[in-house]
């Protein structure tokens, strides 16, 4: 599969640039721990020829085993290479603990001149919250001079910038969190409320010339023009999405030894794949898709403060229904998924992903196990509160036991969603009335020209402009699936 070809040829080329002491150095470590079949993939990607059929037999794995070992040794680099680039920030960290020694154990003049030094680097790092301690001992180094004024003044302007960087940071979760709520419903009011999030950011952001809080803003205001405002709320003095981005990029550029920056190369790799899919440039969005498929799993369990990840999962469904490969993604999904665990508490991502694993399933025609997953959804979780995502996941569940012909359970579930659908008001169904009309129209032994009339139904639900939460619009009734139904 090309997917898998790509990532391994990119695993290949770190490896190969790694220098003899890095290299040596990781390999070390995985014998040490007893990893010897990553030892071995390691040596054989930088010093060896091999197909990767030759490594599979030496290695004695089978396929999937072997893509999950590589998967394996690549997160080792990763972390490897991490762990080089902490080092300095650790030893700057060290110093500020060590602070109250030096107050203590040193003459002023040394005291001043170490701290100093140690207030320059934290300055480069932009590291708030230890500067407020440095200029806090600055003050009382400097407490019979004029100079204790400015520290004073400096210490007050970090403790308050401080306090800015967490305003922002809370800012970003309370958005990403009730982005997550207003997927699931399309709900004005969430909307508005997420309006006011990046106005209140950006007033923050307006408070300090700072490269972080341009980044934090960043995040949501990408998003925001994305997903929520789209193209009718753009105005001429906004800055392009383009622009930003770019800006951003020289900021990690910058601050290249900046931890928080080097995990958002990742979430903004992510922006730009869903900047160049929303315009339909996807020639360049394919630059950002694999680099984030395969960390996808890290994406959905580590970035939700930051962004909104299970979007990710509607892109992919949406690129691969457009190339023709649904069927990879429930072969991607194995190794992919292998150490993800779904976060039950964070409703609207739970909801996305138990999803996306059935739309996986049902595509490549395990229809058995797209209604276990959509089962477990819904006994085990309480969706009341998502009374559309509900209908929606129903509705998904219908169309399985349909190509299944179980017929008993498929009519207690539509008997269940038109019920749920008269409660709610047709008006804000439409497109699960439509879609619920092609199942009974399918399953229907009397009806004549089924198949017309399905696709005529269909055309007309594709027209349906939908704003929260319907994997029902990721269903194709071709061909193949009309043959299976009707």
């Amino acid at each position: 599969m090309y997917i898998q070809e790509n990532t391994m040829a990119k695993l290949t080329n770190i490896i190969k640039q790694l220098s003899e002491k890095d290299y040596q150095a990781i390999y070390d470590s995985l014998i040490v721990s007893n990893a010897d079949k990553s030892a071995f993939l390691l040596k054989a990607l930088r010093d060896r020829n091999l197909a990767d059929g030759k490594v599979m037999l030496e290695l004695d794995v089978n396929t999937n085993a072997y893509y999950t070992l590589r998967s394996r040794l690549n997160q080792k680099i990763e972390e490897y290479l991490l762990q080089q680039m902490e080092s300095p920030r650790t030893d700057l960290l060290k110093k500020v603990a060590n602070i109250n020694e030096v107050l203590f154990t040193k003459k002023k003049t040394i005291s001043i001149a170490t701290i100093k030094k140690l207030e320059k680097e934290l300055l480069d790092y932009d590291l708030s919250n230890e500067l407020t301690m440095v200029y806090k001992a600055l003050k009382k180094l400097h407490v019979h001079t004029p100079e204790h004024y400015e520290y004073s003044q400096l210490y007050n302007k970090h403790v308050a910038y401080m306090l800015a960087i967490d305003r922002a940071e809370d800012i970003l979760s309370d958005y990403f969190k009730k982005f997550g709520i207003y997927s699931m419903t399309g709900d004005e009011v969430e909307r508005l409320g997420l309006t006011l999030l990046k106005n209140e950011i950006e007033n923050v952001a307006r408070l300090y010339e700072s490269h972080r809080l341009f980044v934090y803003q960043s995040c949501i205001n990408i998003f925001h023009r994305l997903f929520v405002e789209g193209d009718e709320g753009l105005t001429d003095d906004e800055e392009p999405i383009e622009d930003i981005l770019i800006k951003v990029n020289k900021i990690f550029a910058t601050y290249e030894k900046d931890t928080i920056y080097y995990h958002f190369r990742l979430l903004f790799e992510f922006l730009r794949l869903e900047y160049y899919n929303y315009y339909k440039v996807y020639r360049k969005a394919e630059k950002y898709y694999q680099d984030v498929n395969e960390a996808i799993g890290d994406l959905l369990t580590n970035y939700s403060w930051y962004t909104y990840p299970s979007q990710f999962l509607h892109t992919k469904i949406e690129r691969c229904i457009r190339a023709g490969e649904q069927a990879y993604m429930h072969v991607e999904n194995e190794m992919l998924f292998a150490d993800f665990e779904a976060d039950e508490d964070d409703m609207p991502k739970y909801i996305e992903y138990i999803t996306y694993r059935a739309i996986s399933c049902h595509y490549a025609d395990n229809y058995e196990e797209a209604s276990r997953w959509l089962n477990n959804l819904l006994n085990n979780v309480n969706l009341k509160k998502y009374p559309y995502a509900q209908l929606e996941i129903k509705s998904i569940l219908a169309l399985e036991y349909a190509i299944m012909k179980e017929y008993d359970l498929f009519n207690q579930l539509i008997s269940s969603i038109q019920r749920q659908i008269r409660l709610m008001g047709k008006d804000h169904c439409e497109h699960v009335i439509n879609f619920v009309k092609i199942l009974k129209t399918a399953v229907n032994d009397t009806k004549r020209n089924k198949q017309h009339k399905i696709r005529a139904i269909f055309n007309k639900m594709k027209d349906h402009d939908r704003k929260h939460f319907s994997p029902t619009k990721y269903i194709l009734f071709d061909e193949k699936l009309m043959a299976m139904i009707c």
